[in-house]
């Protein structure tokens, strides 16, 4: 009998300061006007002490209290993230022993924006194989310390967060039913980070001439982004037979409102199926989809199809068909 992995609880964690659109008017030459109308954002969260672990850890642990259970019960941590505590060792190492999930191993994984999909396909697969019981999947990034803030291309639509799953063996036929993973490695050009890898390490020259920020052409990633996401999403609604009438939620990333729009109506599906945050919190990178599992959970009901969807930069994207099992 084949096993499906289950979403059996949730946990996040947002820091407290915030960093509006009025706030950002005086760093740079911009209005709240055109990043609402450009992005649909009105604030983010910035973490101004710690890590991408710290947040990591927040959330670990209130999955941890909700579900009681012992944190030795975990057997893998997974971290999605673009924003690691070190090179090395992996930000998930950090945060299972800071939990106590000391029978645990982890790693973290890197796929930019989509890197929560990615995690949350890799961690299915341990569970439907049968090796593993518990599996922890956090989308975790403090984006504030890769952002520049005299760009006002960038730094208007980044914030911090984190967002955290427990798979489980489904005991029913909910679960994460299909997936469809893509990437193209021609997309590097349009959206990186310059040095700061083995290809530029870093240097006083590298970090003189602001090499360590995200570097983003919005044109191109705007395009490609609203495109593959609408693409993936309706090839997974026909792999899977699924309407528009079928889907109870769409749960896009939070990079931009327009393309969001795109993919719901692409995939006739109203905006009141759509769940939507990117309003308070920008985008998160790794963080956004399990930030509105998390802000929506009151909303979901057991056996509801939800359509996880995300691109990010690499390129990198896909789309992952849930039947919600809480």
């Amino acid at each position: 009998m084949s096993i499906t992995a289950a979403i059996t609880a949730i946990g996040h964690y947002l820091p407290e300061d915030r960093l509006t659109n009025q706030d950002l008017e005086k760093l740079v030459d911009t209005d709240d006007v055109w990043i609402r109308e450009r992005t649909g954002i009105v604030e983010r969260r910035l973490m101004k002490d710690g890590a991408t672990s710290d947040m990591a850890i927040h959330a670990a642990n209130e999955i941890v209290e909700n579900m009681g259970i012992d944190p030795s019960e975990i057997e893998l941590v997974i971290i999605a993230t673009v924003t690691p505590d070190h090179v090395f060792p992996a930000t998930a190492n950090i945060v299972a022993a800071a939990i106590g999930a000391d029978r645990a191993w982890g790693f973290d994984l890197e796929a930019a924006c989509s890197g929560f999909l990615y995690a949350l396909t890799v961690g299915a697969k341990f569970i439907e194989a049968g090796t593993h019981k518990k599996v922890l999947v956090i989308g975790s990034d403090k984006m504030s310390s890769i952002v520049d803030y005299t760009d006002r291309n960038t730094c208007v639509l980044f914030g911090d967060g984190c967002g955290a799953v427990l798979l489980e063996p489904s005991p029913d036929e909910n679960g994460i039913i299909d997936q469809r993973l893509y990437s193209d490695g021609t997309g590097k050009k349009h959206l990186h980070m310059v040095a700061g890898g083995s290809r530029k390490p870093a240097s006083h020259e590298t970090v003189d001439n602001g090499e360590h920020f995200v570097y983003q052409e919005g044109r191109p990633v705007f395009k490609f982004a609203v495109t593959k996401m609408a693409e993936v999403c309706r090839e997974i609604m026909q792999r899977n037979s699924l309407t528009g009438d079928d889907i109870a939620w769409l749960v896009p990333h939070q990079a931009n409102k327009r393309i969001i729009d795109y993919c719901a109506n692409s995939m006739n599906i109203g905006s009141e199926k759509v769940m939507m945050n990117i309003q308070r919190y920008g985008n998160t990178t790794t963080a956004t989809i399990p930030l509105c599992l998390y802000d929506y959970r009151e909303q979901l009901n057991k056996g509801d199809n939800l359509i996880l969807a995300s691109v990010g930069g690499g390129f990198t994207w896909g789309a992952v068909y849930v039947k919600w099992s809480i």
